[in-house]
């Protein structure tokens, strides 16, 4: 391991000492643990019925993460709406006070030639004993008609925006109520999905329990060991940017937080929250959801990555991690789980993005 990758997940490998998924390209995971004895007169469920278990309760966090991202998605959409909401209302009260100030001048411009009898020019010519008196006056009549034509274009310019304004608000606040119903929905999923593999896991003994996390270990471990064994980490060499080693840095400190689905830290943390924290930290801000950072930010091959860019996991997009270099990354895996380290190929990789458009530092 080079000096400055050393540099790079020194916070990380002082909370996590020999982390295995540091281990060498080539290289297998320590053997895990070795299961625990069953206590007397107890009928631990076979390996098989254990491993059912392990991808069922997978399959339901899985699911539980992409309800997150549909949450996560609808409560940044409905931040946006209500202030464009907040806006709009500004402008409708501006609005307003702008109409009612028009109508003062309108009704001041009706009350004087109500004063001035309202007599048309030529009488004015037939009363008056001085022709230049009667120019004078139909000059300033001529102007009082364009002031006059003037105002009432412009109050009907601004009732105009006013009610444009309504409209808007009225589309906006509709969104916004849309945005609400599909956060309150995706939150059900969520928390339907969390209660079913609770269910399921709480109805495991302590020795059930306690297996089913050495076979996520082993299963994690046999994907991370298939991913240095192609010889990719042969090829990564990228050095983080300065904004990069900030964003790492920031990461790597969160480590033992616990995950909580929508939580965007300092306490707890979902996978993305980590990751746009962690780069909001660095002075860029990033999506908020996997799915939208995937879909936005930067490609980078694999073999380009550098710490700080971001690993989207899975076929949909539904976790990402910060790649912290060494082939391990930084992330909040999932409920009941803190933020940790772990091997980069320890989940199927969709592909990897950059925040920044940075060199790498030297």
């Amino acid at each position: 391991m080079g000096t400055g990758k050393r540099g790079l997940i020194a916070t990380a490998v002082a909370v996590v000492c020999a982390v295995t998924v540091l281990a060498a390209p080539g290289t297998a995971f320590a053997n895990p643990t070795p299961s625990p004895t069953p206590s007397a007169g107890q009928t631990l469920a076979p390996a098989k019925d254990l491993e059912a278990v392990r991808k069922k309760l997978d399959k339901l966090y899985r699911a539980a993460a992409r309800a997150t991202d549909e949450y996560n998605a609808a409560d940044e959409k409905a931040d946006k709406q209500s202030t464009q909401v907040v806006e709009l209302a500004k402008k409708i009260v501006k609005g307003q006070e702008k109409l009612r100030k028009l109508k003062d001048r309108a009704g001041a411009a009706a009350a004087a030639q109500y004063r001035g009898g309202g007599l048309p020019p030529e009488a004015h010519l037939v009363l008056s004993d001085d022709p230049q008196d009667f120019l004078d006056g139909a000059g300033r009549v001529r102007e009082g008609h364009h002031a006059t034509k003037g105002l009432l274009g412009e109050l009907t310019r601004t009732q105009e925006d006013l009610e444009q304004y309504a409209k808007d608000a009225s589309a906006q606040l509709k969104k916004l109520e849309a945005g609400r119903k599909a956060k309150a929905a995706a939150q059900k999923k969520i928390e339907k999905q969390i209660a079913q593999a609770e269910k399921l896991e709480s109805a495991l003994q302590k020795e059930e329990q306690d297996r089913l996390a050495e076979l996520e270990k082993e299963a994690a471990n046999k994907a991370q060991t298939a991913w240095l064994d192609s010889g990719i980490l042969n090829e990564i060499n990228g050095k983080a940017s300065a904004q990069g080693k900030k964003a790492v840095k920031y990461a790597t400190a969160q480590i033992g937080k616990p995950y909580q689905w929508g939580a965007e830290g300092p306490r707890t943390y979902d996978c993305s929250g980590l990751t746009s924290q962690a780069w909001i930290s660095a002075g860029r801000g990033i999506p908020r959801t996997s799915q939208e950072q995937w879909k936005q930010l930067r490609h980078i091959d694999v073999q380009d990555m550098r710490p700080g860019d971001l690993i989207i996991y899975f076929g949909d997009a539904s976790h990402v991690a910060m790649y912290i270099g060494d082939g391990a990354i930084v992330h909040a895996p999932r409920p009941g789980r803190t933020v940790t380290i772990a091997g980069a190929g320890s989940m199927p990789i969709l592909g990897v993005v950059r925040p920044d458009p940075g060199t790498g530092a030297n």
